[in-house]
């Protein structure tokens, strides 16, 4: 039997997606003028959804566009996603573009109406085997534009990057700017030195994240010292352990950078710990 088609929502209607279509003259396939947000889902419920639609309608705001209905309305949208795919784990992605221009132009016009698409991916989060085997990273020049706190669907410079670090032989991309760095392709990056938990601070230079901020608070319950900075390569290569956050991932650990392998070279107990919690936290206020 085959498996039934994926359900997605464009503009207004739930269809199959053989039959989603989208003008080519959508500035989101034009010039990636669009934002997006993602979030995780978990027996079959939506995680972090209100930060989620706050940083939705920041990105939104960054880019002089406003949100095209209410955070109830969205949530309702990304729930019946949810329940059409009977999806159990997975994500949901919600991407909105400043709509369609009547002919390719740089200038920005106004008053145009938004572009609003949603669509889910299956997907195993709770037993990612990643978990228990840890990711190796290569860390790459960053190379995107200054405004990397929007969510903005321009994201090719990190496309490049992860298939660099998957050329390599590797899972994952770490951007270095200046001697220091930001972030991965799609997740924010920790080390932990000297039961210290590191991580670049909060600035345009990287994406606010969700998962991030959660984390964080997690650590300071646990009295875990806690210091929002940049850190090098160098410290990175001497760290005890190292880890990745995102809606996708929730934290999962760094085994090697450019080689060096992390402390013993195995997901560390501290990332465990952080991981386990999250989701433990997440399940309890999903919707």
């Amino acid at each position: 039997m085959l498996n039934p088609e994926r359900i997605v929502y464009v503009n207004g209607h739930f269809l199959p997606e053989s039959q989603a279509t989208i003008s080519i003259f959508d500035r989101g396939l034009l010039f990636a003028d669009s934002v997006y947000e993602v979030n995780a889902v978990l027996q079959g419920k939506l995680l972090e959804t209100a930060a989620h639609g706050q940083r939705l309608e920041r990105s939104l705001r960054e880019l002089g566009m406003a949100m095209p209905m209410t955070h109830t309305a969205l949530l309702e949208l990304q729930r019946e996603i949810v329940q059409r795919n009977q999806l159990d784990q997975g994500m949901v992605y919600t991407q909105i573009t400043r709509g369609v221009t009547p002919q390719r132009d740089f200038a920005v016009p106004q008053g145009l109406a938004p572009s609003v698409i949603l669509f889910s991916m299956a997907k195993e989060l709770i037993n990612n085997p990643v978990a228990t085997r840890g990711l190796k990273v290569l860390l790459v020049p960053d190379i995107r534009w200054q405004r990397r706190d929007i969510k903005t669907t321009a994201l090719l410079a990190q496309s490049l990057a992860k298939q660099q670090a998957l050329d390599a032989g590797m899972d994952e991309a770490w951007m270095v700017e200046k001697g220091f760095i930001t972030e991965g392709t799609s997740n924010n990056a920790f080390i932990v030195k000297e039961n210290k938990l590191i991580t670049r601070q909060l600035s345009n230079e990287i994406l606010h994240g969700i998962t991030r901020a959660s984390l964080l608070q997690i650590a300071h319950e646990l009295n875990l010292v806690v210091e929002e900075r940049p850190f090098t390569p160098e410290e990175a290569y001497q760290a005890q352990e190292a880890f990745i956050s995102s809606a996708a991932t929730f934290a999962l650990p760094v085994i090697a950078i450019d080689g060096h392998n992390i402390g013993t070279g195995k997901p560390g107990m501290i990332t465990q710990r952080l991981r386990a919690i999250y989701i433990e936290k997440a399940l309890e206020t999903a919707l």
